[in-house]
């Protein structure tokens, strides 16, 4: 039991990205599975002879996702894992405005990337590794944004609620197992990804706090994708992970 498995969505770009190049490593086993292929993490994978299989696939599709996903973990040799960990790192960015503003495709999509599918995908890794002896742990990526309402981000507030109390209450689950999986949903403190780019660029007139977010960048106060992730990381690694449901990165 040498080995560590790791499961990582939305790992084409952005602190996703990030994550999945800093778990690359002989002893890791690394399933990306995102909307596009990262070429550039494929090279250094192929180049240092390392594990990591990305799946291109969609997270709207959840249900299809989560069985592939079950399928693969199923025919794994357990005895060769120490470890085994579900990142739920994907979200989908929707029109910044009034809910009404927003078209329903895209809040769909918003509610089935966010929440649907790291529900789907956490049941089909907690069935999968269920008589596995290594530790197991879900990290669920949340944001400060599922903690506090905010004017115009009605649906990914939503989905990162949605996210922090289900992680609550299968952190109850789990800790009724003798070997029961860890669980945390963590906000990762405010990250110069695509996501601040898009909020930047929203009609101020539909989007009160647009000039906080022209402030963050502004004033140099937004934490790269490199560091975040290996904030992230680090407190994965905690002995004590799993002791809150619900962490914030910026509380260590």
């Amino acid at each position: 039991m040498s080995k560590h498995l790791y499961i990582l969505t939305g790992a084409s770009r952005g602190m996703g990205a990030a994550m999945a190049e800093q778990l690359l490593g002989a002893d890791n086993v690394l399933l990306c599975i995102s909307r596009h292929v990262n070429e550039a993490l494929a090279a250094k994978a192929k180049s240092g002879d390392m594990r990591c299989d990305q799946w291109p696939l969609d997270l709207a599709q959840g249900g299809v996702v989560s069985a592939r996903v079950q399928e693969w973990l199923g025919g794994m040799d357990t005895s060769r894992f120490a470890s085994a960990t579900l990142i739920n790192n994907a979200a989908a960015l929707t029109h910044i405005g009034p809910l009404e503003d927003c078209n329903d495709a895209e809040l769909a999509s918003a509610v089935r990337v966010g929440l649907e599918a790291p529900l789907l995908l956490t049941a089909a890794f907690l069935r999968a590794t269920k008589d596995w002896a290594g530790q197991r742990s879900v990290l669920n990526i949340s944001s400060g944004l599922g903690r506090r309402a905010m004017a115009a981000q009605a649906p990914y507030c939503a989905a990162k609620a949605g996210m922090d109390h289900f992680s609550r209450c299968v952190a109850l689950d789990e800790a009724q197992k003798t070997n029961g999986a860890k669980i945390v949903s963590l906000a990762p403190g405010v990250i110069d990804t695509d996501m601040q780019v898009h909020l930047r660029a929203a009609d101020p007139a539909g989007f009160p706090d647009r000039a906080n977010f022209v402030g963050l960048k502004d004033k140099g106060q937004l934490t790269s994708a490199s560091e975040a992730a290996a904030k992230v990381l680090a407190f994965l690694r905690r002995a004590d992970f799993g002791s809150t449901a619900v962490a914030d990165v910026r509380d260590i």
